[in-house]
């Protein structure tokens, strides 16, 4: 980046308050290496992207994880309201504060080793505000609580559907071929959606959140969530039919393929295939 660039940004941010001038190109260098997954960005994509940097808050991000007491005093005092605001929009009751007061921790670094390489703010690049991006990671650890107490829940002494499993299919050439095809399009196209969606979607389809419940997380009414969730499926949908289209199927294929895996998943796992996806974009950048 050029030194021009590089000190105009500095000082749009603020930055001189927490981190030298090499520090902050380091941090901006890592976010966008993380936008552009190693390939080099032209200059009009390049001059785009840090347009549109909160740089601001990298660099505030950048300086607690590097342990700069200033800046841990500035983030307490700025975003703890947010956060608090954010948990008691998910729990009224004050359920979700202790959430909120585990992941300061986790963004401190603490109980681990050096405190840059365990801080959460290393996951932080910019793309969003700092407060929607603590508030996505707040939300996701409420369903991921939810979930997990879900997931041990007393089962009943006995299962009502206990011998009354279908007969097993027979082998079916289409079936054996088509629903793989299917399951593979749908995990990338479920990969590639924004973190909200897939937030939205996750709860409803993985954790079994009512619509009232996902629009307490993500601050919506509950029919802007409904129409959220309809028009993430049509987008899902045709993503997958147009990868199948690739393959190449035919228009008929496709209308087979969906109708097969609406009666067999097969082994497709949603959770799984939400967690891949959410370790695909949190995953740190190890290319330097």
């Amino acid at each position: 980046m050029k030194s021009a660039a590089l000190n105009a940004l500095f000082e749009k941010a603020g930055a001189g308050r927490w981190l030298s001038v090499d520090e902050f190109e380091q941090a901006v260098g890592a976010s966008v290496d993380h936008a552009f997954a190693g390939s080099p960005p032209t200059s009009r994509d390049l001059d785009r992207y840090l347009s549109a940097l909160h740089v601001a808050d990298l660099a505030l991000a950048t300086a607690c994880a590097l342990g700069r007491e200033a800046a841990w005093e500035h983030f307490i005092r700025e975003h703890r309201p947010v956060l608090y605001r954010a948990a008691d929009a998910l729990d009224p009751s004050g359920g979700a504060r202790d959430i909120a007061d585990a992941l300061y921790a986790d963004l401190y670094g603490m109980g681990h080793g050096e405190r840059a390489a365990a801080s959460l703010f290393r996951y932080f690049h910019g793309r969003s505000s700092l407060s929607t991006w603590l508030r996505a990671v707040l939300s996701q650890r409420y369903v991921d609580r939810i979930r997990a107490g879900r997931r041990f829940e007393q089962l009943p002494e006995t299962d009502p559907a206990a011998g009354f499993a279908p007969p097993p299919q027979p082998n079916d050439p289409d079936r054996e071929r088509l629903v793989p095809l299917v399951e593979r399009a749908l995990r990338s196209a479920i990969s590639e959606l924004p973190a909200p969606d897939r937030l939205r979607l996750r709860s409803y389809h993985v954790a079994g959140m009512t619509l009232a419940q996902i629009g307490r997380l993500t601050r919506e009414h509950e029919a802007t969530v409904s129409r959220h969730l309809s028009r993430i499926r049509r987008e899902l949908r045709a993503t997958v039919e147009h990868r199948l289209r690739d393959v190449p199927l035919s228009a008929a294929q496709i209308a087979r393929a969906f109708e097969l895996t609406a009666q067999d998943a097969g082994e497709l796992n949603l959770q799984q295939v939400f967690d891949a996806a959410d370790r695909k974009e949190s995953a740190p950048d190890r290319s330097k």
